[in-house]
């Protein structure tokens, strides 16, 4: 091998880490990290998660014979070694790019990846589900699952929890230790898990392990490490005993996660056990790049940046609808001492931190616990609160039940401040925000509403705060439209009448038909006006309404929309569910209850929006373009229905 030829650069899959020593390991450790830095430098990604990750998905890989063994990664967002060891090297400069390879584990991507993984806390269910085929298949591969601390603070991996320890199937859980999700862990786990113990608390641990351990001289190696972890999260242990050895399943005393040597014999020692064995690993979220170490949170998914500094380089700032609602809520909170703020472990990502730092007690972070969220906001407005609950269209889907049940069915006043909706961009389908449209229009009771800018934003908030019953608010990731703040935030009008008009061609009169006429929900409307264009240019009489409402709808705008000869309506969520359905469901009421006398005009309608498939990652103009649904694919769309209508007359 040449000074300048890369381990990396042999390894094309698993079974090559097998014939590498403890030092080649370390060599090969190092140069994934710089790939990794490398790369995500232009791409942006989740830079602190797999930077953390290194030594363990190594040694794991090192130990297991994939893809027959199965290795599942919870959330995914720490598996870009796993990616560069796995085959994808040379596709590694595409991550998270449009057509390239995916951020997160793909099954269809590669047979390495077991799961589409993407959210929190489902590895353990995945895992106990392949250990529970296999003993019924009589196959023996092995299962390892890796899950870090604030995954397991989610109420499904307490549910895995409870059955793997009945079930006692063979297993292997890695517990990465980094004291983070995205932001600090929260809750009672938290700290109990960061009770760590000198050698005197594991005097309890089972035989079985002390077993396993004592031949080797592993195990007084493994505590000596624990016994100078002093700020590690988890060490697991109640006053006589482990929590997860109450459970039924055996524990390691903590490991040191960047310690390749030491990982894989652990792991060979674990790896054959006859039941479920959880090995605790302490690591350092972004270990091995020292911008990383020191912003955590900022690297967890970042956008470009500088490789050598580490400074973003989006270029100037520009305020986001995530800023604006955050604003926001802290100057309504600043009137109303009844406003009391909830997220689950995104504090940042929602906006909330200055509201945490101006009203700690009316602050509340519930960890990666999206039910518990929305069940404790019920229970905060029957306290006669206002709880506003802040959390991503993606995850916020987690909580249905609690938004039926225990809020929309007692009529809790309850916001839900839903940001990410619509599509994301590079993070892929897990994280697009497409299905909340769908599920909060079904839901009796509940009132939507999608903002446009980040004005409109701020007066959303405002009019949901004086509703009663639950109301959502959607809007999107990323810029806003650059308008400025209200000084005074306006309560909004709904139902009839609630619309606004955003664009119209010069002379239009309000009685007078359009040729095309464009309802637009939501963060659409750069889109829709860009469509505007291209047809005004092309003679055609158009006008884009700003709905402001996906329920209630605004009916007095579309009756008069159907004196056009095209109506688009136009939403960035999926059209199975979507808004788009209503318009066409209010327009054959119309269509019914219209007579001989006073016939209705029924345009052809197209309603636009996210199709009926899982979209893949990529930049979001991008995305809008590949699916028609930037200005001038909705402009395509519209000149069709025109031709065709042409012909019908």
């Amino acid at each position: 091998m040449s000074d300048t030829q890369r381990i990396l650069d042999a390894i094309s899959s698993p079974s090559d880490l097998k014939v590498l020593d403890d030092e080649q390991m370390r060599v090969l450790a190092r140069e994934i990290r710089e790939q990794i830095i490398n790369t995500t430098a232009h791409s942006g990604g989740h830079v602190a998660s797999s930077l953390g990750a290194v030594e363990i998905i190594l040694a794991v890989h090192s130990i297991i014979d994939a893809p027959t063994d199965k290795f599942i990664f919870d959330v995914g967002h720490q598996a870009y070694a796993h990616k560069l060891v796995t085959g994808r090297l040379n596709k590694f400069e595409s991550l998270r790019s449009f057509g390239g390879i995916s951020g997160f584990p793909k099954p269809s991507e590669s047979p390495y990846d077991v799961h589409p993984s993407g959210h929190a806390s489902d590895s353990l269910s995945i895992a106990v589900g392949l250990a529970k085929a296999r003993q019924l298949n009589g196959t023996h591969e092995k299962i390892v699952t890796l899950i870090g601390d604030a995954s397991l603070s989610g109420g499904m991996a307490f549910e895995a929890l409870n059955y793997i320890g009945q079930a006692q199937l063979p297993m292997v859980i890695i517990l990465n230790d980094n004291e983070m999700s995205i932001s600090r862990g929260v809750g009672a786990l938290t700290k109990h898990l960061g009770y760590l113990r000198a050698s005197n608390v594991y005097r309890g641990t089972r035989d079985k392990m002390q077993g396993i351990m004592e031949t080797t001289g592993l195990g007084a190696r493994m505590v000596e490490f624990g016994r100078n972890a002093k700020d590690s999260f988890k060490q697991m242990i109640i006053p006589q005993s482990m929590i997860f050895e109450q459970l039924g399943i055996l524990c390691t005393p903590p490991v040191d996660g960047h310690n390749i040597a030491l990982l894989r014999e652990v792991l060979s020692k674990v790896i054959n056990t006859d039941g479920p064995v959880l090995v605790h690993c302490v690591t350092k979220k972004g270990a091995g790049y020292a911008p990383a170490e020191m912003e955590p949170e900022r690297f967890h998914g970042i956008g470009a940046f500088d490789p050598k500094t580490g400074k973003s380089l989006n270029g100037a700032h520009v305020s986001t609808f995530t800023e604006a609602f955050g604003k926001a809520l802290v100057e309504e909170a600043a009137s109303n001492p009844d406003i009391v703020a909830i997220t689950a472990a995104m504090a940042g990502g929602t906006g909330l931190k200055d509201f945490a730092r101006e009203f700690p007690n009316r602050f509340i972070d519930v960890g990666i616990s999206e039910e518990h969220a929305i069940g404790m906001a019920a229970g905060l407005a029957k306290g006669g609160k206002r709880p506003v609950v802040a959390i991503y269209s993606p995850f916020i889907q987690r909580g249905i039940d609690q938004m039926i049940v225990d809020n929309a069915l007692d009529k809790a006043n309850v916001v839900f401040a839903i940001d990410r909706a619509g599509l994301v961009g590079e993070d892929g389908p897990t994280h697009h925000g497409m299905f909340d449209i769908a599920f909060t229009r079904m839901i009796p009771n509940m009132k939507v509403l999608a903002p446009s800018d980040e004005a409109e934003l701020v007066n959303a908030l405002h009019t949901a705060l004086q509703i009663d019953g639950p109301v959502a608010i959607r809007y999107p990731r990323g810029a806003g439209m650059g308008v400025a703040l209200p000084k005074e935030p306006q309560t909004l009008p709904m139902g009839p009448g609630s619309s606004r008009i955003l664009f119209k061609t010069k002379g239009l009169r309000a009685s007078e038909a359009a040729d095309i006429e464009i309802l637009v929900f939501g963060s659409m409307t750069s889109q829709a006006l860009c469509a505007a264009a291209v047809l005004e240019k092309k003679k055609y009489r158009v006008r884009v309404i700003d709905m402001r409402w996906i329920k209630p709808l605004d009916t007095k705008a579309i009756k008069r929309a159907l004196k056009a000869k095209v109506l688009i309506t136009l939403e960035n969520g999926s059209v199975c569910g979507g808004v788009g359905e209503e318009v066409l469901k209010e327009i054959s009421a119309l269509k019914n209850r219209a007579t001989a006398k006073k016939p209705l005009n029924v345009p052809l309608v197209a309603t636009l929006g996210l199709p009926d498939a899982f979209i893949a990652q990529g930049k979001q103009n991008e995305l809008l373009a590949s699916l028609g649904l930037d200005g001038d694919g909705i402009a395509k769309t519209a000149l069709k229905l025109l031709r065709k209508a042409a012909k019908n007359n």
